[in-house]
């Protein structure tokens, strides 16, 4: 059990499609959940929307604990479709320059560096003590600008940071929540697999239900 008790919670998501169900559950709940309070900012998707709305609000109002809830898709073959996640640590995935089909990041061409805070060694890492108490496998991820069926695109990505997900948000709020100096988790659920299109294969029902379960669960363990 945490040690954290009457919390001050903050709830991001994309959209609000991506968390209905627990949203539903807090109007009922009359945003109450095990003693916290939970207040809920939808950014919209992609890293910018994110970044203003997160940075806007926080500046307006203390958050004891912030969470980012969402779908994602996934390039790893240890994770089945519609399973839920906690992210350890996320990056830009697609900021650098791309030349003659070859992708070079800003930090291996030397515009940033790699432990300049608040990277390390060219991540976004969470440190929170939740991720280790949760039986939620803790992942890897990397956050793009656009979401496509290009094979070299994902061979790119594959090679330069070996993620297990993929998503449109994460990395800007990892960025956030380190400058701001508030307590953070990332949990999301897989969707489909990065590179497929045909969304009759994608698990986009299944992994919102067990996002919602998985996100009421965790918020459960703040007592």
């Amino acid at each position: 059990m945490s040690e954290f008790c009457q919390m001050h919670i903050l709830l991001v998501s994309a959209t609000k499609f991506e968390i209905q169900p627990f949203l539903s559950l807090l109007e009922n709940e009359k945003h109450q959940l095990n003693g916290n309070t939970i207040d809920v900012l939808i950014t919209g998707v992609g890293q910018i929307g994110t970044t203003y709305s997160l940075i806007t609000n926080l500046q307006n109002k203390k958050a004891d604990l912030v969470i980012q809830a969402g779908i994602a898709g996934c390039f790893s073959e240890r994770l089945i479709l519609g399973e839920t996640v906690l992210i350890k640590q996320d990056t830009f995935g697609d900021v650098g320059m791309e030349e003659k089909e070859n992708f070079t990041t800003l930090f291996d061409a030397g515009f940033a560096g790699k432990n300049d805070f608040p990277f390390i060694d060219g991540w976004l890492i969470n440190n929170h003590e939740l991720l280790n108490q949760s039986r939620l496998k803790n992942v890897k991820a990397i956050t793009v600008n656009k979401v496509s069926d290009s094979l070299l695109q994902q061979q790119q990505l594959t090679n330069h940071f070996d993620p297990e997900i993929e998503s449109m948000e994460g990395a800007a709020f990892h960025y956030v929540c380190l400058q701001q100096k508030v307590p953070f988790i990332q949990i999301r659920s897989v969707s489909n697999a990065v590179g497929q299109r045909d969304k009759n294969k994608w698990q986009i029902k299944d992994a919102i239900i067990n996002l919602n379960n998985e996100l009421e669960k965790l918020i459960k363990q703040i007592a």
